[in-house]
């Protein structure tokens, strides 16, 4: 698919590359680019080959540098709220997706770059590599997710300090608060996260599937309502061709080959 601000590229081994490009603003998301990622996230979603969806920016500045700031300047609260919930309704596509989403973060991940981030399953940043919630710097709130995503990803008051300061933090730093699995050297990034995608679609794909949602929808039940959606999925996984040909090569001692079925 052709797009202005990103890249889709969709591989036979599964694995998809979104790629943000608009250099001149640093990769920065107006509304137009929101749109251009909602149409591809709608094209892999519907896409039964597809087992891993990585996400990265374009150059070596930024992965996405926030939200573009020309375009918000002038706008009023009524139109600031539509422009909001775009960011929301795409990104929460973003996270719903069924299978694993990965963010290859290789420098600024700022505002709704930050935002877009964390609503990616994983992840993995470069050593050069910033991220931050700088809102505040311009006396707004993040508005795409982030004051919901963060804290349920490094604890309420980190969040807050990261909110509240408008600090960005490196990647070491990322890492360290729990923000980022792992750093990798910047011009290793890209070809250590294909590796980790590449393990994870080699894995049975209806199990993937199924992994993400109980531990997504787990989270916001309590503990004997998660328990027994495990126990049901657990359960449901038995039925498939894919469960048996695992268990198989198992017991073969052979790799599985695993068909989504």
């Amino acid at each position: 698919m052709e797009f202005a601000n990103l890249s889709l590229t969709v591989r036979e081994d599964g694995i998809a590359w979104i790629e943000f490009n608009r250099p001149k603003a640093l990769n920065a998301f107006n509304t137009e680019t929101l749109l251009e990622l909602e149409k591809a996230l709608d094209h892999v979603a519907a896409d039964p080959s597809l087992r891993v969806l990585v996400l990265t920016g374009g150059g070596e500045k930024a992965f996405v540098a926030g939200a573009d700031i020309a375009e918000m300047a002038d706008m009023g609260a009524t139109r600031a709220r539509v422009f909001s919930s775009v960011g929301h309704r795409v990104f929460d596509k973003l996270e719903k997706l069924p299978v694993p989403t990965i963010a290859a973060v290789n420098g600024f991940a700022l505002g709704g770059g930050m935002e877009v981030a964390l609503a990616c399953d994983l992840i993995y940043a470069s050593d050069r590599a910033k991220f931050g919630q700088p809102e505040v710097n311009l006396a707004v709130i993040p508005g795409f997710g982030g004051t919901q995503r963060l804290p349920r990803k490094i604890g309420s008051m980190r969040a807050l300090e990261l909110c509240f300061t408008g600090d960005l933090v490196s990647a070491d730093k990322a890492r360290e608060i729990g923000l980022a699995l792992e750093v990798f050297p910047a011009a290793e990034l890209r070809a250590c996260v294909d590796g980790i995608a590449k393990k994870i679609a080699s894995k049975g794909p209806l199990a993937i599937s199924a992994m993400k949602r109980v531990v997504i929808e787990g989270a916001s039940c309590d503990p004997r309502t998660a328990n027994l959606l495990e126990q049901e999925t657990f359960g449901v996984l038995f039925g498939s061709e894919d469960q048996k040909e695992g268990m198989r090569a198992f017991l073969e001692k052979r790799p599985a080959s695993f068909q989504g079925r």
